[in-house]
């Protein structure tokens, strides 16, 4: 994979031109060289050799503490020293100022090595959204210890009663007494609520954990404001600090209510958190709380009262490009494995021109054709997905770093991008791990190997940090149609671009007439979707919108990786072989989704409940 890495950075995203900027002045392709060299060496030494030992020793709570592997403490210790949780960051914090298109790159090390151990891609998350809606003193005493790795991270959006409608969260936040406004850390609130599927939500590996949760503050009435704009965001630390950041030694009001046992990921705790449940009280601000007794967690405001889910969604688009990588590099795991398999497994006789010779020896199932199709399969799927994330992640630099056209024109385009790079890798990587299985046979559906596990794991990535249908909706519902289509405008006068350029490329020119074609039939089926006007009309099909626009988008991706792949290297061959594959296999799928959508199909929409 690493020669791949390379290829994408440096040929085609040509990264090494980042250091012409002041921000990374300091950096070159050999300091990003270093970088990607020490995390493939802490994945393979830390990470890869316990991936099936935390699959089958899950997290357990005995009463009083959540138990870890002690490889995870390990793990995450070596990760926490190398320096990549504050990779981004400003030199004046400890950071390395490094862009994020080779941190991006060198975390997929970690994913592809042992995703249920995880990185640092929530605790990050935390940090980044507190270094910009925080106040000075909560990214001191919360953000800066995280990325230095003395505490973690977590989002606390899920109820019970509300898993994607956020409108419906019912965890109420109320004044820690006349004087709550004074505190250094910020407003003080008392939480009371229960949150579910949190991730890292309870554990030892650190000196505390930084929730960051949703909650709504009542109004005058005593009602929660309905719908999004009532819901707040607050810093829940699991164990009290002061304003220099060191612990209280008291215990804040958030108690574990139970573990998630999952299909895959195992090696993460996932957690039901109680907030004020008063298993752990915590002192009352003068005056009293809630129920005039200070019961609750206490919590600290970030930004202003109703401003949270603006706040929150700072984290959540950076944890779905996350998403994306996981599921891409858990695809690459699969691939990986079942192309190493078939090389040496023999099985069946090459086909002459009177038929098979018995007397013939076996020959690697990898000289078949039927086998050969799911591996490029596999290839184009997961070469893809990783050019689709590290393309994203160049974006982010240029809308941190780059001219203000050019800081424009990435925002633009992640808006439109980022539902894609969260959901298409979580399908189509899924469906590569299936074939991994496929390639294997019997062996592939049973624990002595690992390519089980690596579908086991990747099943989450379609679900978590927003669903597939949720993504679906945003793209559909709103990204393409923002700002009066612009993104999807300069979108199109990208992949444009590409089409010129490979209409006059030796070989290139079918696949630019075709993925011409796509593209037009994809600007016509969006007005077509809206034509009406009536967004449950438009909406009903928006799931196969969101196949057919992310595979003109892989497309388009792995035409313009085919024009930087034009010498006769295996590598560079290998590159176009899987171009083409996708472009003769996978690009016509998208005419029978879009007609679904061009012709706002009834079908599911119209279904009723008694039908079923």
């Amino acid at each position: 994979m690493r020669a791949l890495v390379d290829f994408l950075l440096h040929d085609w995203l040509a990264v090494e031109r980042l250091a012409q900027r002041d921000r990374f002045a300091d950096h070159s392709r050999e300091t990003f060289s270093q970088v990607l060299d020490t995390c493939e060496r802490i994945a393979r030494e830390k990470y890869a050799p316990f991936n099936r030992l935390v699959d089958s020793e899950e997290p357990r709570f005995d009463g009083e503490r959540v138990i870890l592997p002690q490889a995870t403490k390990e793990a995450w210790d070596a990760y926490a020293a190398s320096g990549m949780l504050s990779a981004a960051q400003d030199y004046a914090i400890g950071g390395m100022q490094l862009p994020y298109t080779v941190e991006s790159a060198a975390n997929a090390f970690f994913a592809k090595a042992s995703v249920s151990i995880g990185a640092g891609m929530l605790s990050v998350g935390n940090a980044n959204l507190l270094m910009a809606h925080g106040t000075p003193l909560q990214q001191a005493v919360f953000a800066l210890n995280e990325f230095n790795g003395r505490f973690s991270g977590t989002m606390c959006l899920s109820e019970p009663q509300a898993g994607s409608s956020l409108s419906d969260v019912a965890t109420r936040a109320l004044p820690d007494g006349p004087d709550h406004a004074s505190d250094l850390l910020g407003p003080r609130y008392r939480l009371r609520g229960n949150k579910m599927w949190i991730s890292a939500g309870e554990h030892d590996l650190t000196q505390n954990i930084i929730h960051l949760v949703l909650a709504k503050i009542p109004g005058p009435d005593g009602q929660l404001v309905p719908g999004v704009k009532g819901i707040s965001l607050f810093i829940v630390p699991k164990k009290l600090v002061d304003e220099k950041g060191q612990l209280t030694g008291e215990r804040n009001d958030v108690s574990l209510a139970g573990l998630n046992h999952k299909c895959g990921w195992r090696g993460t705790t996932n957690t039901l958190l109680n907030f004020g449940e008063g298993r752990f009280p915590v002192r009352a601000g003068q005056g009293g709380g809630l129920d005039g007794k200070g019961a609750g967690a206490i919590g600290y405001l970030v930004g202003q009262p109703g401003d949270g889910l603006r706040c929150m969604f700072h984290m959540m688009n950076e944890a779905r490009i996350g998403v994306g990588m996981a599921a891409a590099m858990l695809g690459m795991a699969g691939y990986e494995a079942s192309l190493a398999y078939a090389r040496q497994r023999p099985q069946g006789r090459p086909m002459g021109p009177s038929g098979k010779n018995s007397a013939q020896p076996q020959v690697p199932i990898i000289e078949h054709a039927d086998v050969k199709r799911m591996l490029l399969a596999q290839k184009s799927i997961c070469e893809g997905a990783l050019a689709l994330e590290l393309y994203c992640a160049r974006l982010v630099d240029e809308l941190h770093t780059g001219t203000e056209e050019a800081r424009e024109e990435a925002r633009l385009l992640l808006e439109v991008l980022t539902p894609i790079a969260k959901s298409w890798p979580s399908e189509w990587c899924l469906e590569a791990n299936s074939l991994a299985i496929q390639v294997h046979g019997g062996y592939g559906y049973t624990r002595d190997f690992p390519v089980e596990q690596y579908w086991r794991d990747n099943r989450l990535n379609m679900i978590h940090e927003g669903t597939h249908g949720i993504q679906a909706l945003d793209l559909l519902g709103r990204k393409v149609v923002m700002e009066g289509g612009a993104g999807l405008k300069l979108l199109a006068l990208r992949v444009n671009d590409t089409i010129e350029r490979a209409g006059h490329a030796p070989g290139l020119a079918p696949y630019a007439n075709q993925l011409a074609a796509a593209l037009q039939q994809l600007g016509s089926a969006t007005k077509s979707a809206w034509a009406t006007g009536v967004p449950e009309e438009a909406l009903a099909n928006a799931t196969p919108y969101l196949q057919a626009f992310g595979h003109v988008v892989l497309a388009w991706l792995w035409l313009d990786v085919a024009l930087r792949a034009a010498g006769d290297t295996a590598q560079h061959q290998g590159l176009r072989a899987a171009q083409r594959y996708f472009f003769e296999y996978e690009l016509p799928r998208i005419g029978a989704w879009l007609k679904v959508v061009a012709e706002r199909n009834d079908t599911c929409r119209t279904m009723q409940d008694g039908w079923f």
